[in-house]
């Protein structure tokens, strides 16, 4: 079996697109934003997100379980749990030993630390939740991951900013192939639509404006984008070696069979305006799944909907992939999931060759006309043999899959 041959056998997601993988990608496919004024930002200079309808952490984790817990993680168990039962695994019966778990989140508890620090100030450090670093420390979403189904092999959290998804499916598939694992559940998680770190995107100059048009703010690629839209969510994946799956009779959804990464080394924030980082990324990623440009179908773009970011990476995709694959962004649906994006774009991807579909980039009113791709306006069909889905994030960290048909 080759070192590449990695099977995703399971899939779940918590995303401003729907709650379930099934839900999150019909809205995908409808291209119907879920960005809205949010009133929990009503005092910020920028009022608009993504949230998830409908999450009810109560209900879905139990009162006690949920109030001990920051968003991200129970975005997290959520999303783990659909994995899994979409795996047909079952946690009473898998030798724990043999399963890991590694998660990408960019931020952590955000909001915890926020929360506590108001009881700070306003209360004492007497009133300070002794529960505050168990849940804001972002290496707590893979623990509590392993507590909740007894996963006793390496665990840990990778965080390279809004690539942070891509880093630990990347790093998951590397643990199989080392044979440190059997089964591996990654992906990535976050919870940072927050005042403090609202504010902070909205003094970047970072986010889009668009308070008259939510619905349109998030719009990779067109020519009158603004920013991104900021959003929370989770995205889960169950990887084994395909040998392994097959083996015991699973479904295959998709396999990932190469990973790229590296650095832009050029600023802390702003991506290099030549994508040279990303399109070692890309290259790196094709070298090691022994494919060629010519065999890339369909992309799965970071596209951010900010004006240097989507720019940089048309250029890149031009430049590498200059055969035209099918270019789409599911952010101008779900807006920006931060270090969670990876992971839910990489979950997209694995539907896209599964089911031959590439979702269309929602908003898309005016392709830039500096960009010369291929980019979805609506539902595609067709046979997808391969797909890239690339993320990228501050400090210039780029992370990029290739997805191949089961």
């Amino acid at each position: 079996m080759a070192r590449s041959d990695i099977a995703v056998t399971g899939l779940g997601l918590v995303t401003p697109a729907g709650i379930g993988v099934e839900a999150g990608w019909d809205t995908v496919c409808e291209g119907r934003s879920a960005a809205a004024l949010d009133p929990a930002l009503r005092d910020q200079p920028v009022r608009i997100s993504c949230r998830i309808p409908g999450f009810d952490a109560e209900r879905l984790l139990g009162a006690r379980r949920a109030h001990r817990l920051d968003p991200f993680v129970q975005f997290a168990l959520v999303a783990a749990r659909e994995a899994i039962a979409d795996a047909g695994l079952d946690p009473r019966t898998w030798d724990g030993a043999r399963v890991g778990v590694v998660l990408g989140s960019a931020g952590g508890g955000s909001g915890t630390v926020e929360e506590q620090h108001r009881v700070l100030r306003e209360e004492g450090p007497g009133r300070v939740s002794p529960l505050l670093l168990p849940m804001e420390l972002p290496n707590m979403v893979a623990g509590q991951v392993a507590i909740e189904f007894a996963a006793r092999g390496p665990n840990l959290v990778v965080a390279t900013a809004c690539a942070s998804g891509a880093s630990a499916i990347g790093t998951a598939r590397d643990l199989l192939a080392l044979d440190r694992c059997d089964i591996v559940l990654t992906g990535g998680s976050e919870a940072l639509v927050t005042p403090l770190i609202m504010a902070g995107f909205a003094q970047m100059k970072a986010l889009s404006r668009r308070h008259d048009d939510p619905a349109g703010a998030s719009r990779p690629f067109d020519a009158d984008r603004d920013g991104f839209v900021a959003a929370e969510g989770a995205g889960m994946l169950i990887l084994e070696r395909t040998g392994d799956a097959r083996a015991r009779g699973a479904r295959v959804r998709a396999r990932i069979v190469g990973y790229g990464a590296s650095a832009d080394a050029h600023h802390i924030t702003a991506p290099d305006p030549d994508g040279t980082g990303l399109a070692l990324a890309v290259r790196a990623a094709l070298a090691d799944a022994g494919a060629a440009p010519d065999d890339v179908r369909h992309v799965n773009a970071h596209g951010t909907s900010t004006p240097r970011n989507d720019l940089t990476e048309a250029r890149v995709i031009q430049q590498v992939l200059p055969q035209g694959p099918s270019v789409t962004s599911t952010k101008g649906v779900t807006g920006h999931l931060m270090g969670a994006a990876g992971a839910v774009e990489a979950a997209f991807t694995v539907l896209s060759v599964e089911r031959g579909l590439v979702p269309p980039t929602a908003n898309l009113r005016r392709l830039d006309p500096r960009m010369d791709i291929e980019v979805a306006r609506s539902v595609e069909e067709g046979v997808l043999d391969l797909a890239l889905s690339n993320s990228c994030g501050f400090g210039g960290q780029n992370a990029v899959l290739v997805i191949a048909r089961a």
